[in-house]
């Protein structure tokens, strides 16, 4: 499958699918990394150090200071790391209906991690706008 840079494909095939798990956004003190590697989702590393994604039953459990909870969205859809325009197009979505949206972009697939409790809602939202990009 070859990714897809055209913003009118991408929206059109968006096909979003809400994950099961609940994660958190945790500071990843860089003593507990070797540890907890294998639990988190995502790693990066920014200025102030490293911070995880990791499920919220790992970072409890493992003590760790962490944000809200929130649930991933995953947009199915193949697209290419060149694309222009789907993260804003997704996160202006939801925004319109107040829902804050975290936006990984992976290599084959954009996450977006919305608060728990909006996450059906914003999966109503998803696919709202590929419905409409499918007619459009």
């Amino acid at each position: 499958m070859s990714a897809e840079v055209r913003l009118e494909k991408l929206l059109q095939n968006l096909d979003p699918r809400l994950q099961g798990e609940t994660w958190v956004f945790s500071p990843m003190p860089p003593h507990r990394l070797a540890e907890l590697a294998d639990q988190c989702l995502c790693l990066f590393r920014e200025r102030e150090g490293a911070c995880a994604i990791l499920p919220r039953v790992a970072a409890e459990r493992a003590g760790l200071e962490h944000s809200g909870a929130f649930r991933q969205i995953t947009l199915q859809v193949h697209s290419s790391l060149d694309a222009v325009g789907l993260t804003a197009a997704v996160a202006g979505e939801l925004a319109q209906t107040g829902i804050s949206a975290n936006v990984v972009a992976a290599l084959r697939h954009d996450h977006i991690f919305v608060p728990e409790q909006d996450a059906q809602r914003a999966l109503q939202v998803l696919r709202g706008l590929a419905n409409r990009a499918q007619y459009t």
